[in-house]
C-alpha cells in the first residue's frame, strides 16, 4: 500500500515515461537512486509510478471476482440440479491451466486493461465460487440456519441474511490473497508482452527489459521491479493470513 500511496502522492524524482539518451543504464548513484535502464529511464520513478497500475489493476480484479464468486457460491451450496450443472462446468473450466487461459484471452482481445481485469477474473472466481460453497455447506448444519428454515424463512432469506455475514470474513481473506496472486497474473501478462504496452511502465515489463541486461552486469534494472512485486505479494499475503488466524 506504501508503494500505491507513493505512486499517487510522492513527487517523482524524474519523469517516469521520459528517456534520456545521455543516462542510459547508469548504475545507482544519488541522482538515480535505483539507476537507469537501456533507454535512458529512471528506475526509481518507473517502480513507484507502476504500483499506480499494477496495484489497482490486481486489486479491482480480486474485487470483481469476489462479487461475482460470491453470490454464486451461496446459489450453489443448495442441491438442485442448477448447482450441480454449474459446479460440473466449474470442475471441467478448472482443468485448463487458468493463467496460459487468461494469456491467450488478453492475447486475443488486445492489450486493454479491461482485458487484464477480466484475465484476473477467470483465474480467482472460480476458487471464490468454491470457498464460498463451502463454507455455506458447512454453516447449512448450523442449529441457527435450521431453526430458520422451521420457522418458515425462504432459501434467499437464509442465503443472505443468516449465511452471508457469516463467511464475510473469510471471503475478505481470500481477496487479500487473490490480490496478491492477482499481482503476479499481472506481472506474468506484461513479462511475455500481452496486457499493459509501454511506454507505461509496469514492473512486468520493466523485469522483461532488465533481464536482457543481467548478462552484461546491469543488475539493478531488473532488481529493484522485482523486489516491488515480492513487498507488495507479500503485503497482500500477510494482510490475507492475518485475517485468516483473526477468525481462529
Amino acid at each position: 500500500m506504501g508503494l500505491l500511496l507513493a505512486s499517487l502522492f510522492a513527487p517523482l524524482p524524474h519523469d517516469p515515461v521520459r528517456p534520456d539518451a545521455l543516462s542510459v543504464l547508469r548504475p545507482p548513484s544519488w541522482d538515480h537512486i535505483f539507476g537507469t535502464d537501456r533507454d535512458g529511464l529512471d528506475v526509481f520513478s518507473r517502480t513507484i509510478a507502476s504500483a499506480s497500475r499494477d496495484v489497482p489493476l490486481a486489486l479491482g480484479g480480486a474485487l470483481v471476482s469476489l462479487l461475482i464468486g460470491a453470490p454464486i457460491g451461496l446459489l450453489v451450496s443448495f442441491p438442485t440440479r442448477l448447482a450441480d450443472w454449474v459446479m460440473r462446468a466449474l470442475d471441467l473450466f478448472q482443468a485448463f491451466p487458468l493463467v496460459i487461459l487468461a494469456v491467450a484471452l488478453v492475447t486475443l482481445t488486445g492489450n486493454d486493461l479491461q482485458n487484464v481485469v477480466i484475465a484476473i477474473i477467470i483465474i480467482n472466481a472460480p476458487r471464490m465460487i468454491r470457498l464460498v460453497r463451502t463454507e455455506a455447506l458447512v454453516l447449512r448444519s448450523r442449529r441457527f440456519v435450521e431453526a430458520a428454515h422451521a420457522i418458515g424463512a425462504s432459501r434467499s432469506r437464509v442465503l443472505f441474511r443468516h449465511i452471508l455475514p457469516n463467511v464475510t470474513e473469510i471471503m475478505i481473506a481470500q481477496t487479500a490473497l487473490a490480490a496478491a496472486q492477482a499481482i503476479v497474473v499481472v506481472a506474468a501478462l506484461s513479462f511475455l508482452g500481452v496486457g499493459v504496452s509501454p511506454p507505461d511502465p509496469t514492473w512486468g515489463l520493466m523485469i522483461q527489459s532488465g533481464s536482457q541486461q543481467i548478462s552484461t552486469g546491469q543488475w539493478w534494472v531488473v532488481l529493484f521491479p522485482g523486489l516491488a512485486v515480492v513487498v507488495a505479494v507479500s503485503a497482500f499475503n500477510a494482510i490475507g493470513r492475518g485475517l485468516q488466524e483473526a477468525q481462529r
